[in-house]
């Protein structure tokens, strides 16, 4: 009897193994290299300051259509990719390297210098100022997602970049844990509003606004929920489980931070608080029968039949808190005095330091607990356990880091003004209106982006779409997205879920 289509859609995405982390690595380096190659275009020709259709078309086809390349038709060949986006961007760069043997003058002093403007102005005393390379990072890593989630319904997206299964590494284990990190990285800049102002936190108030922030994301969780069922939409019930989905896990992170940022910051940090909780929750899975009874119990009751849920909830809550201390760690302008370990460093660098120290920790927490030498644990996704939390963290913080070393490189004078309005204007110079639209809006784009996807499935057969009709497809699918995300951004409008 021949299986029906939903049953073919569920099986192409289940019983998977993931990929290489080294990888996945190349896959998503096209994601700096063409932030490296905008950035050239930017401060070496100021390509997109007058920002028209022809600037958005470069602006999308680097940010988006490069890593939409790279998660399909160059997916055997991420290394020619990287290649082909960071040479122009060395050729480019070159001139500039001897042009600083002499003086030049800039032909944009006010953005690209500022220096005798920034002397005129008033003192620069925002706090947390804006950093476009973070922005350049959630940017990026929303549009991973928002490609993947309907490439990996078409054959043109490789097996491997789909969900493990249980055990293993893939792209969109990464991006499902990235897109957690990134949530807990701005997070932090509401805390550190707090402590700037000298608030109290208390646990009423703290749950009050945990509730407001977690309630239109259950409500997304429930209509995702009645959607699925009442279509009849094909879905992987080992990733999450029966009922249970992201949105959820989601909803359920405001109030369990609220928790933590009520802790005496001096004697809890939240890095700690992060890695104490994923340790025990690691100790549980692997002393009790709690991995068992997550992987293999039958699914009669409504516990078992969402236990996925349940479980990773932890590992991811440890995510969301490591991406927290990041934030806390990099955002504020002036470098605490008990972070600042490397004198004579300006503070970019200090940053970029501190960020490559935060990656180097995890990848050495990662090496010891994956190790056959010492624990042999393998990466789960599925119960986002130690090695999960650690894999994603690793990689989280690297990919920061290369951003950052990009920024500093291409944009060195953003922070040395004395007039906010010109660090203002510096860092909007220096940031990619594609990627800084799917930063502003990330939630509701990738809402829209989940409903997009649906659509396309409930009205294609996608396993049987050739390569061009799947090119095509996903190629108009991501330029609607971006056309809506960067029309919202252009009209300041910000939609808060």
């Amino acid at each position: 009897m021949a299986q029906s289509y939903k049953s073919l859609k569920e099986d192409f995405v289940s019983n998977l193994s993931g990929g290489a982390i080294w990888e996945i690595n190349y896959v998503t380096a096209v994601a700096p290299a063409a932030v490296l190659l905008w950035s050239a275009l930017q401060s070496r020709r100021d390509f997109f300051v007058n920002y028209g259709p022809t600037a958005f078309t470069i602006d999308f086809l680097l940010n988006v259509g490069a890593i939409l390349a790279a998660t399909t038709i160059y997916s055997s060949a991420p290394i020619a990719l990287n290649t082909l986006l960071i040479l122009p961007a060395v050729l480019l760069h070159i001139p500039t390297i001897w042009s600083r043997r002499r003086p030049k003058k800039s032909s944009h002093p006010t953005v690209a210098n500022g220096r005798s403007e920034g002397k005129r102005g008033q003192d620069s005393s925002e706090p947390l100022p804006e950093r476009p390379f973070i922005t350049h990072y959630r940017g990026s890593m929303m549009v991973v997602t928002c490609v993947a989630i309907l490439a990996v319904d078409f054959r043109v997206f490789p097996r491997r970049f789909a969900k493990a299964e249980t055990w293993g590494t893939s792209l969109m284990d990464m991006g499902v844990g990235s897109f957690v990190f990134a949530a807990g990285l701005a997070s932090a800049r509401p805390v550190l509003k707090a402590r700037a102002v000298g608030k109290a936190t208390s646990i009423g108030p703290s749950l009050l606004a945990a509730a407001r922030h977690s309630l239109p994301l259950l409500l997304l969780g429930f209509v995702r929920l009645y959607s699925v069922k009442g279509l009849d939409y094909a879905e992987h019930v080992s990733e999450y489980g029966v009922h249970w989905n992201f949105f959820f896990t989601l909803a359920l992170l405001p109030p369990f931070t609220a928790i933590v940022q009520i802790l005496p910051q001096s004697l809890f940090s939240v890095h700690s608080i992060a890695l104490a909780a994923t340790l025990v929750y690691q100790a549980v899975l692997d002393t009790t029968s709690l991995k068992a009874y997550v992987l293999t119990a039958p699914r009669d009751n409504l516990l078992s039949q969402n236990r996925e849920g349940l479980s990773s909830f932890i590992g991811y809550f440890g995510i969301f808190l490591v991406g927290q201390a990041v934030g806390l760690d990099i955002l504020p302008r002036k470098t605490p005095a008990t972070v600042a370990f490397v004198s004579g460093l300006s503070p970019k660098q200090q940053i970029l330091t501190r960020l490559v120290v935060w990656s180097a920790w995890f990848g050495v927490l990662l090496c010891l607990a994956i190790s056959y030498r010492t624990f042999g644990l393998q990466v789960s996704r599925r119960l986002a356990n130690l090695p999960y939390m650690l894999w994603v963290s690793t990689f989280n913080c690297a990919q920061l880091a290369l951003f950052c070393a990009i920024e500093a490189l291409m944009f060195p004078g953003i922070y040395s003004a004395t007039d906010q309005r010109i660090e203002t204007r510096r860092c909007k110079h220096a940031t990619s209106q594609v990627l800084g639209a799917f930063n502003a809006n990330g939630l509701a784009i990738f809402l829209l982006a989940n409903l997009m996807t649906g659509l396309v499935n409930l009205s294609t057969n996608t396993l049987q779409a050739n390569r061009a009709k799947a090119m095509v497809t996903l190629f108009l699918y991501s330029l609607a997205l971006a056309s809506i995300a960067t029309s919202l951004y252009a009209k300041k409008i910000k939609i808060k879920l």
